[in-house]
């Protein structure tokens, strides 16, 4: 058997043209449905303001696209825009090289040419496309795929897509840009921000203390402050088309970039059919989370008298966008509390939760994905015998069931996916009928070990704070079996979700995709991969090529996905059969997480396509570790100073400068080595006035030390010069109202007198320097600050950042 395969391997390595043709499938016989999409660079005004975006057939979103299952997709992709662009066709089984990342699978689309995508149509239900270039989807770069079954099973009259999407003003580089500094202004922007004055006055100093002590500020949910939130486009959607009596079934999207919805409905509770286009047992829910790239389909029904409001919440309750079905009377939906993070804050402290796992190791490449060491994550001891207090605590006696099925579940129509591995709705690649693993345990549970996955007591603000129990997916059945054979290899591994959100960089085990190798993926057996949550944000992770089981409280009826949404601080176990071929890309979905490195490869170590020769997928590795410059100046009564910074993952050069009116002058520039998150080495050139009443003597050395985050945030500086000066200084600034940070800085140099002489008595000398000031923040850009530097005195003025 094995020498077949050799052979057969062979065939393909020497057969490039036999190879794509056999993966690629035969059009003779099937009925082609061909579409043309153009990519332009055009103006548009999504939030009040007109900025450049990407159109796709000159709207955002794009153009639905239809097929029926059977169908054999052609799709041209023209690029008439100035830079390389891609179409990645989101939740569809096809070939590798039609996948559409790329360096990886698929070519790139220069400017002015055309690619041509062709595959078979081997499933239905509801998905979408979007560019995998760069930031390009935040710019407009998306739109729905709707794909009809041969015989629909489900019982409806209309249906209508409802994409969900986030929009910024800025240039998504710049956004990108301003996370990378560790600026607070988006949170600032969006009134979700805890400074100082609200958390004291809540009574949570205690937490906060526990927060910096493990160098975090605080509590998160959304990382970006978005202008609007869109339904089709639009802010506020209307469709009177629809008739009273219709049942109509919403194919709702997210294709936002970063954001997360809850949703809810007006009129009576709708009924959830499909995830992520499959099928499931049909279950009544009128507040359902949304993770970014995932897709949910609602049967509901036009009222008489009135119109359904379909509301869409960001999670972070700083925006929402709607649409309204029907005509007359508005039927309102539920409108969510915002999330209160302080309480969030506050009952992670309870717990204590070991936050701030790192995002960067001391030896890069070295990607511990089989290792679960106890400074990642909490232990269940810890939370043993703790209570809730407030909205977090729980009365199971009054609690009811969120989930509610049907009484005759719905016909498989699980068949559609002709995955090879699927006989009679089972998937199984040998014919036979085992649960390969039980349900996944989650770490957040209830005080008295309970799971709290139905209960629809709690409110939204309760649940980010305490056990992040409305995230998880067990209303998702699958109507029919979906294990594997007892047989059947598993290879498991483990990923650890880790983050560092003062540097915005992601990865996983503490190793960003710039620094890993390939996870190799061996056919014929299943790949297990546990998915530890290690952050304080939601990570909707996607297999390219795939469908995985989300091993759920439904256990051998646990549902299949393309995206699985993993909470902070909480496991999810997924599980896939390996009888795909190349290279897919696996990654957080919330796209700013996966450019800062939170993604990869997963191989099945087969012979790269013979097409992609002059692509190398080093230039989709690159990408997460670009250079990202930004500098600030301040112009004040008593001085003036100014800072730039370049930085990548590893890597960093600073040039700053001040200069006292009273004619103190420093400068100095250094080149940084990360070696960990919070640790760096450094070395560079000094420059200052010997008489701070002078500029006639200035004196240059070379410095060298190291850099620290210490706990509670603190940054400290130690180094020696090359007159063997030693030096240390502490720096800390903390946001005290909404908009406003205080900042101080210590610094300490002693001269001993070694590079003259031995050191004796008079020859000590010592110098301390200290600075502390407030600064307010107009814009992102632009703050009034005044300080107080011991050298220079007190002044006040502004401070710009670009």
């Amino acid at each position: 058997m094995k020498a077949i395969q050799y052979l057969i391997l062979l065939l393909l390595i020497g057969c490039p043209t036999l190879f794509a043709q056999s993966v690629e499938g035969n059009v003779d016989n099937l009925p082609v449905h061909e579409y043309t999409l153009t990519i332009k660079e055009e103006m548009v005004n999504k939030a009040g303001t007109e900025v450049m975006g990407m159109t796709v057939n000159g709207t955002i979103p794009g153009p639905i696209l239809e097929f029926t299952e059977g169908e054999y997709a052609v799709i041209y992709v023209k690029n008439e825009m100035s830079v390389e662009t891609s179409v990645h066709w989101h939740g569809i089984l096809l070939p590798n090289f039609y996948d559409g990342v790329p360096y990886l699978t698929t070519p790139p689309i220069k400017p002015g040419t055309t690619f041509k995508y062709e595959f078979e149509i081997r499933q239905n239900g509801t998905y979408w496309y979007h560019s995998h270039t760069m930031l390009q989807e935040q710019s407009g770069v998306f739109g729905s795929i709707v794909i009809h079954p041969k015989e629909e099973k489900l019982d409806y009259d209309k249906e209508l897509v409802l994409m969900l999407s986030d929009w910024t003003n800025e240039k998504p580089m710049d956004v990108l840009r301003n996370l990378k500094r560790g600026n607070e202004w988006y949170q600032m922007r969006k009134g979700t921000s805890t400074p100082l004055n609200k958390v004291i006055a809540r009574g949570a100093f205690g937490a906060q203390l526990d927060f910096w002590r493990q160098r975090m500020e605080g509590a998160d949910i959304a990382d970006i402050y978005y202008p609007a939130f869109l339904v089709n486009g639009k802010e506020i959607a209307e469709y009177p088309e629809f008739h009273p009596g219709e049942k109509v079934r919403l194919r709702i999207i997210n294709g936002s970039a970063s954001s997360q919805f809850w949703l809810t409905f007006g009129g009576s509770t709708p009924t959830l059919v499909s995830a992520d286009g499959i099928d499931i047992v049909p279950v009544k829910r009128n507040k359902t989370f949304i993770a970014t790239a995932e897709t949910y389909d609602f049967i509901i029904t036009v009222p008489e008298n009135g119109k359904i409001e379909f509301r869409s919440m960001v999670q972070d309750g700083s925006g929402v966008a709607m649409a309204y079905i029907g005509n007359g009377e508005i039927l309102p939906a539920d409108i969510l509390p915002r999330p209160d993070k302080i309480h969030m804050m506050q009952e992670m402290a309870k717990m204590k939760m070991k936050m701030g796992a790192h995002a960067l190791k001391f030896r890069p490449g070295k990607d511990e994905r089989f290792e679960m060491k106890e400074e990642y994550g909490m232990k269940m001891d810890d939370m043993k015998g703790m209570e809730m207090n407030g909205t977090m605590k729980m009365d199971h006696s009054n609690m009811k069931k969120e989930v509610m099925e049907n009484d005759t579940p719905m016909d498989s129509t699980m068949t559609h996916m002709d995955h090879s591995k699927m006989e009679n709705g089972d998937m199984n690649p040998h014919a036979g009928r085992a649960g390969m693993a039980e349900p996944a345990k989650s770490k957040m549970m209830d005080m008295n070990g309970k799971d709290p996955s139905t209960m629809e007591g709690m409110d939204l603000a309760a649940s980010e704070a305490g056990m992040f129990s409305e995230y998880n997916y067990d209303y998702l059945k699958s109507p029919v079996k979906t294990t594997y054979a007892k047989d059947t290899p598993v290879n498991e591994i483990l990923l650890n979700l880790t983050g560092n959100m003062n540097r915005y960089i992601w990865s996983m085990n503490g190793v960003p995709l710039f620094e890993t190798d390939k996870i190799k993926i061996k056919g014929n057996q299943v790949t297990r991969i546990k998915l530890n949550n290690l952050t304080m944000m939601h990570h909707p992770m996607h297999l390219h090529g795939h469908f995985f089981r989300v091993i759920n409280k439904n256990g051998e009826y646990s549902p299949l996905k393309h995206t699985v949404n993993v909470p902070p601080m909480q496991e999810i176990t997924i599980e896939f059969y390996g009888d795909e071929y190349g290279d897919w890309f696996f990654h957080c979905h919330i796209l700013y997480h996966m450019m800062g490195g939170m993604a990869r490869v997963m191989s099945y170590d087969t012979p790269r396509d013979i097409r992609m020769k002059a692509y190398p997928v080093s230039k989709l590795i690159h990408e997460t570790d670009q250079w990202y410059s930004w500098g600030m100046v301040d112009v004040a009564s008593h001085m003036t100073g100014a800072t730039l910074m370049t930085s990548n993952i590893r890597n960093q050069f600073t040039f700053s400068a001040e200069y006292g009116w009273n004619e103190n002058i420093e400068a100095e520039f250094t080149y940084e080595r990360y070696l960990h998150d919070y640790l760096r080495v450094f070395g560079g050139v000094n420059v200052e006035n010997e008489d701070a009443d002078s500029l006639d003597e200035i004196n240059t050395t070379a410095i060298a030390g190291i850099r620290y985050l210490t706990p509670y945030l603190f940054n400290l500086d130690v180094r020696m010069d090359s007159k063997l000066r030693p030096q240390i200084s502490l720096s800390r600034a903390i946001t005290i109202f909404p908009r406003t940070v205080v900042f101080g800085v210590y610094e300490y140099q002693a001269d001993f007198g070694w590079v003259d002489k031995l050191p004796q008595g008079d020859n000590f000398k010592e110098e301390a320097t200290w600075s502390t000031g407030i600064e307010y923040f107009l814009s992102k850009n632009l703050s009034i600050m005044g300080s107080y530097d011991n050298r220079f005195g007190a002044g006040g003025g502004l401070s710009a950042r670009f």
